[in-house]
């Protein structure tokens, strides 16, 4: 297998992958298609063959679809791959039955066979779509693409750039390795590639003025990989996580942490010189990496004017006070284990759990079941208690509505659909029950939501 280190020393500045023009929809379009398809592109370092795909429009990542707010997205979706499959549309509030998730909210889209997703927009902000069935696989496989809705008075910068992370696994032959179900994989980490991408590049560069500004988004698209990044060359302010606008600007961090799932805007102000590099840079423990390179070409050191707050979208405040109430245990994995748990309505031990490659529960129980985790009437405040008792991170992901973490001093964080959960921590989310259905809430490795890492809230 390809090792990250001799991947880097043989890679080159350049790669035949790039991210798909954009595929924006007026409100009164009719219906595209969207095809997840069989495809190759050149991942891995000459000398090596194309990596045979699956992606959504023969491109890694799938094309870029941006909206206005408001508008309505209408996609037919073609499955031209050997699994069923479906489309979830990552953070946006949208009707239950266009959520994408099979055997929850809609049927698996057969091979050979179509579905229909249609729905309005009502946020701006940076998401993400993906495939959400066999995710394992067919997110590994390149079924994914970025999602951005733009608000009507956007900010004013000179470019606005769409940053999706991911790594992949290769092989010695530069194919996608197999297999997807690894036992170690799904009870420790979960699948971390060693390659990794930027738009589908392995070096992503794009060409900047001194004293540009821009506007990064940037998308955490791995299976289970952490993204630790830092910037060099930029001065830059948080404006959004997850898509939701924060109330004030904040200074990004010297070290800014992605999950899987995860996404993060920037209003970044180009300060390297006219000749230098601008980076977003990666941190592993190898080192550090260019993420994504900027050449910085002649322009003006000009002071520019503070960054201001996105425009708010829709609010659903938060009550605590008489919310629902539910607690969320985390057990299992490596180094832990499970004695036993509820799987397929029967009790079994952990040897029998991992012989069905299930190293995971949620309160006691494997996948999830036909029981919701709480159940709540709309316009309800609901509070859940997340406890991680394992030795691995999570991130934990609540489809069709946004959450607030409810803070010690029992103030609430910015809303987020995605929040990392340490080893042995402790979280406290609340959130208004505004969207009817069932909605799910998993962990986004995938290895784990697909080894036991999934419930889903009813609001009804």
């Amino acid at each position: 297998m390809l090792t990250r280190r001799r991947f880097l020393t043989r890679a080159t500045a350049a790669s035949a992958a790039v991210l798909a023009p954009r595929a924006g929809l007026a409100q009164d379009d009719a219906p595209r298609v969207l095809r997840a398809a069989a495809s190759r592109a050149q991942i891995a370092p000459p000398g090596y063959p194309e990596t045979a795909l699956w992606t959504f429009d023969g491109s890694l990542p799938g094309p870029e679809l941006r909206f206005m707010q408001g508008d309505r997205l209408r996609l037919d979706v073609v499955n031209d791959i050997p699994q069923p499959t479906s489309v979830h549309w990552h953070g946006i509030r949208i009707d239950n039955a266009m959520d994408g998730v099979p055997g929850l909210t809609q049927p698996p889209i057969a091979p050979g066979e179509t579905f229909a997703y249609d729905f309005a927009l009502p946020d701006a902000g940076t998401y993400w779509y993906h495939s959400h069935a066999q995710s394992v696989e067919q997110v590994e496989r390149g079924l994914y693409g970025p999602l951005i809705v733009e608000e009507p008075d956007a900010p004013e910068v000179d470019a606005d750039i769409v940053l999706l992370l991911d790594d992949i696994r290769l092989d010695q032959g530069g194919e996608v390795a197999e297999p997807f179900d690894s036992g170690f994989d799904r009870s420790h980490a979960g699948r971390i590639g060693n390659v990794v991408l930027t738009n589908g590049q392995t070096a992503f560069s794009r060409e900047v003025r001194q004293g540009d500004r821009l506007r990064l988004r940037l998308i955490n698209a791995a299976n289970a990989r952490i993204f630790e990044l830092g910037l060099q060359g930029l001065d830059a302010m948080v404006v959004a996580l997850d898509g939701m606008p924060l109330a004030a600007p904040e200074p990004a961090a010297e070290r800014l942490v992605l999950a899987p799932a995860q996404r993060i805007d920037l209003i970044a102000d180009v300060i390297a010189g006219n000749g230098e590099d601008a980076f977003v840079i990666h941190y592993d423990r190898d080192g550090g990496y260019a993420q994504a390179t900027f050449p910085v070409s002649a322009g003006t050191a000009a002071a520019r004017a503070p960054v201001s707050a996105l425009p708010p979208n829709p609010d659903f405040p938060i009550t605590l006070a008489g919310a629902r109430t539910a607690t969320l245990l985390m057990e299992g994995g490596a180094m832990r284990g499970l004695s036993g748990a509820m799987f397929n309505g029967e009790r079994r031990d952990g040897r029998s759990l991992a012989e069905a490659g299930m190293f995971w529960a949620l309160n006691g129980v494997v996948g999830r079941t036909v029981t919701p985790l709480i159940e709540a009437a709309l316009g309800e405040t609901v509070r859940i208690g997340m406890a991680n008792d394992t030795a691995f991170a999570h991130a934990m992901h609540l489809h069709g509505m946004h959450f607030s973490e409810v803070r010690a001093d029992g103030s609430l964080g910015p809303l987020r659909d995605t929040l990392l959960m340490a080893p042995g921590e402790t979280r406290e989310i609340a959130f208004t029950a505004h969207n009817p259905g069932d909605w799910l809430l998993h962990c986004h490795m995938l290895s784990h939501h697909a080894a036991g890492m999934g419930t889903f809230v009813r609001v009804t």
